[in-house]
Order: C-alpha cells, then structure tokens, then sequence
C-alpha cells in the first residue's frame, strides 16, 4: 500500500512542521531572531520570478516552508512502511530534510553552506530540523502500518 504509506506520511509532514514553526517562534520570541526569508526567496528563483522585498513575500515563505515539510513527510511514511523506523529512522529522515533545504538554496544562489554560518544558526537550524524529522517520523511510525 505504498500510495497508502505516502498520504499518510503527508499528514505525518504536515504534523512535524507544525511542530517545528510553534518551536521557531517561541525561539524566536526568546532570541529576537527575524524571520528568514530564505524559502520565499529559494521558491522565487525556482519558479524564475523577479527578487521581492521580504515583506511583499510572506505567503511564497509560507507556501515553501510548509510545503517542503510536509511534502517530505510522504518520504517518511515510505520509510516508515519499509521498516526504517523509530530514533534512528527520524535521525536519517532530519538528513534528508537538510540536504534537501541546502541543495534547493545553495543551488538556487540564495543560501549559503551551512558550515559558514556562525554557530548559533547552525544550531537554531538543526535543532528546528530534528523537531521537525522526529514529530513527522513519531506521526508516520503510528500511521503507517
């Protein structure tokens, strides 16, 4: 039932990245980090729209942050329905889902490589990415069979 195990990985996406914007804005809140526009913006390259400021992009970030997340999460059901489960399924899932935001950045020019950003970014990123691969992985291990 693999289209079964996708659709129900969708949902599973769709939970891990509600997880992961609720834990991004409460950092957020505690840090007094802006909002990155680095999805609105990877989406305006790949689809070859004109640059916009930040602020006329705030549906296009929305549509990439959480389109991306929970398109994933149809992966993650397929894992999960192939028996790549549990901590370590969720811990190589988060992988996919970094290479997968690096690749469509830094392809596009709008990101940077990870290892050239300060510290603290690159731990607010992972901490937000594993949120996200470990709420989907939990959401598609009790979904799919």
């Amino acid at each position: 039932m693999t289209g079964n195990a996708a659709i129900r990985g969708l949902v599973a996406g769709l939970a891990g990245v509600a997880a992961m914007t609720l834990a991004e804005k409460l950092e957020q809140a505690v840090t007094k980090r802006p909002n990155s526009y680095v999805p609105a913006h990877t989406l305006e390259r790949l689809l070859g729209l004109p640059h916009k400021p930040d602020e006329e992009r705030l549906v296009m970030n929305w549509v990439m942050h959480w389109g991306q997340g929970i398109l994933l999460g149809a992966v993650r059901g397929l894992m999960a329905e192939h028996g790549v489960r549990g901590p370590v399924g969720s811990l190589l899932f988060m992988n996919l889902r970094l290479l997968n935001d690096q690749t469509l950045e830094n392809a596009t020019g709008v990101g940077t490589l990870p290892w050239t950003w300060p510290i603290d970014e690159q731990v607010i990123d992972l901490s937000h990415k594993a949120i996200y691969a470990f709420v989907t992985g939990a959401a598609a291990d009790r979904l799919v069979e």
